[in-house]
């Protein structure tokens, strides 16, 4: 019986793309892989995120894929094996972003006005665009570390994968992406859908992404289907149709029949994400555990 526990404590250092620790972690997901009946292959790929288009180089990842010999896969099931530090939790990241935009509204009501006839800005005009400008500075000042652990983004969600397949029979068509680069800008995931979009045409794409104990389980739903409503179903997720993050389900679905992503949390997960504070030492994986048991009971009712 697998060791879930000891399994996210190897899985949950920092692993930033192209660190030895990402490599090290991938040897560990090709590993258990195979050991449960899977061939294990990599697929390199070359990206470029908004940063590395500014003077780095381009960024060198590998995408982990798993299929069993001769089975057709009907159901992929993903998670993003990489991680990344930020100065700004999520949370704090959402709250900037809400400010940034709050100071460019500000600035186009303030053009249409000056449109109209002269402009005399008042105090709640100033405040509104100092917070605009609070939360433009923020966002840009947040840069990629590699002092986060990852433990909910994404080691749960790895660890979701391989309990969902330990739940399920093994002759059932699944595969398994772990894509990797997610953190800088889904490019793992871009580069499956440029290079290998064969592999995704008429699937399901069951995505998981930050898997906590605590909060409730949400089904981003990118393309409805009667795979994604059973999914859905099973977990009593909630449902939601957009949501103000950018995860690797949203590309795949795109080359794919149906697709969705698997969230568990609230605000306070949002408040550890991509921080020193997101580790291992509080969770418990009763999330995952839950998550687990009802994609696979979704995937195979009998």
């Amino acid at each position: 019986m697998t060791d879930y526990r000891a399994l996210l404590v190897a899985i949950a250092v920092p692993r930033l793309t192209g660190t030895a620790a990402n490599q090290q972690i991938r040897d560990v997901l090709k590993r258990e892989l195979v050991a449960r009946g899977f061939v294990a292959m990599e697929h390199r790929f070359t990206g470029r995120s908004l940063l590395h288009r500014f003077g780095r180089a381009p960024l060198e990842a590998v995408n982990v894929l798993g299929v069993r010999p001769r089975a057709r896969v009907s159901v992929w099931l993903v998670a993003h094996y990489d991680s990344k530090g930020q100065p700004l939790s999520m949370a704090t990241r959402l709250a900037a972003a809400a400010l940034a935009t709050l100071g460019a509204l500000e600035l186009l009501a303030l053009a249409v006005r000056a449109l109209l006839g002269p402009v005399h800005a008042g105090v709640p005009d100033l405040f509104v665009g100092a917070a605009g400008v609070a939360g433009i500075l923020l966002l840009v000042a947040n840069r990629v570390t590699n002092r986060s652990a990852g433990a909910v983004d994404n080691a749960a969600g790895v660890v979701a994968v391989l309990a969902t397949l330990d739940a399920l029979p093994p002759d059932v068509g699944v595969g398994v992406l772990f894509p990797d680069a997610e953190e800088y800008g889904l490019l793992g995931a871009r580069a499956l859908v440029r290079e290998r979009a064969n592999l995704l045409r008429d699937t399901c794409i069951v995505n998981f992404d930050g898997v906590d104990d605590r909060g409730v389980t949400i089904a981003f739903i990118h393309r409805a289907g009667p795979t994604i409503e059973r999914v859905t179903a099973a977990l009593g997720a909630r449902r939601a149709r957009w949501l103000p993050v950018l995860v690797d389900g949203l590309v795949l679905t795109g080359a794919a029949r149906e697709g969705v992503t698997i969230m568990r949390g609230d605000w306070g997960t949002a408040t550890i994400v991509h921080t020193p504070r997101d580790s291992t030492q509080r969770l418990t994986l009763a999330g995952v555990r839950e998550v687990a048991r009802g994609v696979a009971s979704a995937l195979f009712p009998g």
